[in-house]
C-alpha cells in the first residue's frame, strides 16, 4: 500500500495525519481500503504499508502492518514509493493508493484475475469530474484498451477516447511482479536523474509512467472494470462531494442487483 504522501492539497486535514487517515464518510479512507482487501481475503497482517508523512500516526493504530519507510518521501512520488517495498514484491503482489475510497469487488475481480498484470479500471469515471473544478478531467490516470486488453495509459489520452481510469490498484502475479522490476531497473538506468515521461523526472515518475514505458516494450496488460465502485479524495472539494459520489453509485448497484 502506497501511503507516504502528505496530501497538502486537502488543508488543514493533513496537519497532524497523512491523508490516507483523513475521515470520508465518517471512516477514514484507510479503513475503506481494508474493508475492500479483506472481502478478497486479504488480512492486513498481509497488509506492507509503505510509510513516510505523519509514519507514527499509522504505525500506532494499525501495528498489524508490516510498515517499509519512504524517507526521501517529499521528493519522489508513487512510482519510487512502491519500489522502497521492492524485497515483497517478488512473488507477486496487490498494490494500492492509499488516497483513494472502492467497492471490494474489484479487489475480489482483480485477485482471480489470470493476468501476470491486471489493472482496476472505472468505466464511469467521467461523472466523478462533474463539476470537479479542483481537480480536473485532464489529470485522470485515463486508459484505453481493446477489449480487456490495456493498450495505453496516460493522462494525456483525450477523454473521448478512454475506456476508464486507472483507479491505483492493481495485481501482479510472480511473472509479472518480475517484468515489472526489471522494467523499474532498466528505467532507472536510462532515465535516473532525468526526464522521464510527460515532462517528469524519473524520481517524480508515477506508476502509470513506468506502465506506459511498459506497454511500449511490448508487455501485456488487461483490466478489471467497475461501474463507478471507486473515487480519489485529492481535494478539499473531493472531500465535500464524496458522499454525492457513493450514494449515486449504491442506487445504480442496487438497482442492477435487484431481480
Amino acid at each position: 500500500m502506497i501511503g507516504a504522501g502528505r496530501g497538502s492539497r486537502l488543508g488543514h486535514n493533513t496537519d497532524l495525519i497523512p491523508k490516507t487517515l483523513v475521515e470520508v464518510m465518517g471512516r477514514p479512507m484507510l479503513d475503506w481500503i481494508l474493508e475492500a482487501l479483506e472481502s478478497a481475503g486479504i488480512t492486513r497482517k498481509d497488509v506492507v504499508f509503505v510509510c513516510g508523512y505523519a509514519e507514527d500516526v499509522v504505525r500506532a493504530r494499525y501495528p498489524e502492518f508490516t510498515f517499509v519507510r519512504n524517507a526521501d518521501w517529499a521528493n519522489n512520488n508513487i512510482l519510487l514509493s512502491l519500489l522502497c517495498a521492492r524485497e515483497y514484491l517478488a512473488g507477486g503482489f496487490l498494490s494500492t493508493y492509499a488516497d483513494i475510497v472502492y467497492d471490494g469487488e474489484i479487489v475480489q475481480k482483480l485477485v482471480a484475475s489470470r493476468a501476470d498484470i491486471a489493472l482496476g479500471c472505472d468505466t464511469a469515471w467521467r461523472r466523478r469530474y462533474v463539476g470537479r473544478t479542483q481537480h480536473p478531467e485532464t489529470d485522470a490516470e485515463k486508459l484505453r484498451a481493446d477489449g480487456t486488453r490495456v493498450v495505453e495509459i496516460s493522462r494525456t489520452i483525450p477523454s473521448e477516447a478512454a475506456q476508464g481510469e486507472f483507479i491505483g490498484v492493481m495485481k501482479l502475479s510472480e511473472s509479472g511482479a518480475r517484468s515489472f522490476t526489471d522494467a523499474f531497473d532498466r528505467a532507472e538506468q536510462s532515465y535516473g536523474g532525468r526526464m522521464f515521461r510527460e515532462g517528469r523526472s524519473f524520481q517524480k515518475a508515477y506508476l502509470l509512467d513506468l506502465l506506459q514505458e511498459m506497454l511500449e516494450a511490448g508487455a501485456s496488460m488487461h483490466r478489471e472494470d467497475t461501474a463507478g465502485g471507486y473515487m480519489e479524495i485529492d481535494t478539499g472539494q473531493d472531500l465535500a462531494m464524496a458522499s454525492g459520489w457513493w450514494d449515486a453509485w449504491l442506487r445504480e448497484k442496487n438497482r442492477r442487483e435487484q431481480p
